[in-house]
C-alpha cells in the first residue's frame, strides 16, 4: 500500500485541481469582483498561482525535509513577522472587517496560510527533539503550546476564527500522536471551547452566524443567506447536475461562489456524483498521507506528514460542513479547489514535502528489508 500511496495522493490532488479550475471558469465571471472588461480575471490569476505552486511543490519535493527542522527557529520568526504585517498600516489590508491579507503590488497574500506550515514544522521539530516528553507537563505540553500561542493569537485577532480553529485542531492531533497526556489534552479542548465562545462575544457577527446555522430558514435573508442558497444549489443539482456552466445560483445569488462556497456550485452543475468524488478525493489524500507518515524514516517526518495532512483534511471538512449546513459559516476555502492563491501555493508546497518524505521513507525501508538489489562484488583471484 505504501508503494501506491504517492500515486493515490497525486491523483487525488490533480483531480481536485482540475475540478477547481473548471468550476472557477464557470463561476468567476459572476463573482462580486468580476471586471467588466475581463470576467475571467480570477481564473487567470489562479493559473498564475498554480504555476507558482507547482514550483513550490517541486522545490519541497527536491529538498530534504530535515532542512525545515534545522531552520525551524528562522521559520518561526519569519512566520510571526509575516503575520504581524497584517496589522501594519499601509501593508495589511482590511476586507469586510478582517485583516487577513498583505498587499504585495497587485497581489494579495494571506500570511495565515504560511502560518499553518510554520506551526506544524515547529511542533514536529519539538516532539522529535523531545520524543519522551509526552507525560511531562512543561516540555510535553506547556512549552510547545506557549511558543505556538503567538502565531495563533496573531491569526485569531485578524478575526480569522476558522483558520485558528483548523490550526488548533491540527496542533491537538499532533499532540495526541506525540503522546501527550490525555488529561492535558482534555483541558486544552475545554480551554479552546471557552476561547471560541469568547471570540463569538468579541465578534457579534460570528454569533449571528451561529444562530443562522441553528435555524437557517429563519435567517435565510440575513446571516444564513449563503448557507440557504448553498443547500438549494446542492439540492437542485440532483444526481447528474444541470451541466457545466448551466448553474443558476452562481448568477449573483451566491456572493462567494468561486471561493468559500464552490462546493455547492459543484453539486449544482456536476451533481451528487462529483460532490461524492470530491469527498472521496480528500479521504484518499488523508489515508495516503497517513501511510506516508507511518513509513517516514524518522519521528520528525512522521509528525510533519501527519500535521500537513491534518490541516488539509480539517479545512476540507469545515468547508464542506459549512456548505451542507452542519457547521456555522467560517469563511474557509476548499483546498486545491477554491479560488485563493496563497491557499493553493501552500497546499501544493505541503504536497511537495509529503513527496520528499515518501521518497526517503521508501528508499530506506526497502534497503532495510533487502528490496534494493545491491551490486554483487566479485572477488579478485
Amino acid at each position: 500500500m505504501h508503494r501506491k500511496s504517492l500515486v493515490l495522493l497525486l491523483s487525488s490532488v490533480s483531480f481536485l485541481i482540475i475540478v477547481g479550475f473548471v468550476m472557477l471558469i464557470s463561476t468567476c465571471i459572476f463573482s462580486a469582483h468580476a471586471d467588466a472588461d475581463d470576467g475571467y480575471r480570477e481564473a487567470k490569476r489562479q493559473a498564475l498561482w498554480f504555476l507558482i505552486g507547482v514550483g513550490a511543490c517541486w522545490f519541497a519535493a527536491a529538498t530534504d525535509f530535515r532542512l525545515w527542522k534545522r531552520r525551524v527557529w528562522w521559520i518561526y520568526a519569519a512566520v510571526c513577522f509575516f503575520l504581524a504585517l497584517c496589522y501594519l498600516p499601509g501593508v495589511g489590508m482590511e476586507i469586510n472587517g478582517e485583516r487577513r491579507w498583505v498587499g504585495l503590488g497587485p497581489l494579495q497574500v494571506q500570511p495565515s496560510e504560511v502560518g499553518k506550515i510554520g506551526v506544524i514544522v515547529f511542533l514536529a521539530y519539538w516532539f522529535s527533539r523531545h520524543p519522551d516528553c509526552g507525560k511531562d507537563f512543561l516540555r510535553g505540553f506547556a512549552y510547545p503550546l506557549g511558543i505556538i500561542a503567538l502565531p495563533l493569537v496573531l491569526i485569531l485577532f485578524e478575526v480569522d476564527i476558522g483558520t485558528t480553529s483548523v490550526l488548533a485542531a491540527t496542533a491537538f492531533l499532533m499532540l495526541f500522536v506525540a503522546g501527550s497526556n490525555w488529561k492535558y489534552l482534555t483541558g486544552l479542548a475545554m480551554v479552546g471551547f471557552i476561547t471560541f465562545l469568547g471570540m463569538l462575544s468579541y465578534a457579534p457577527d460570528r454569533m449571528t452566524r451561529v444562530m443562522a446555522f441553528l435555524d437557517p430558514e429563519k435567517y435565510r435573508l440575513g446571516a444564513g443567506f449563503q448557507q440557504w442558497i448553498s443547500l438549494m444549489a446542492i439540492g437542485s443539482g440532483g444526481m447528474t447536475g444541470r451541466g457545466i456552466g448551466e448553474g443558476r445560483l452562481k448568477m449573483l445569488y451566491m456572493p462567494f461562489a468561486h471561493t468559500d462556497f464552490i462546493f455547492p456550485m459543484i453539486g449544482e452543475e456536476m451533481g451528487l456524483l462529483f460532490t461524492v468524488l470530491v469527498i472521496v478525493a480528500f479521504i484518499t489524500i488523508a489515508v495516503s498521507g497517513f501511510i506516508i507518515a507511518f513509513h517516514s524514516p524518522d519521528r520528525f517526518g512522521t509528525l510533519l506528514a501527519i500535521g500537513l495532512v491534518g490541516f488539509m483534511s480539517f479545512q476540507a471538512f469545515v468547508n464542506i460542513g459549512v456548505s451542507i449546513s452542519i457547521l456555522p459559516n467560517k469563511g474557509l476555502t476548499l483546498p486545491f479547489v477554491s479560488y485563493g492563491g496563497s491557499s493553493l501555493v501552500m497546499a501544493l508546497f505541503a504536497v511537495g514535502i509529503l513527496i520528499n518524505i515518501y521518497r526517503q521513507g521508501r528508499s530506506e525501508n526497502e534497503e532495510a528489508r533487502g528490496w534494493v538489489l545491491r551490486p554483487r562484488i566479485t572477488p579478485r583471484v
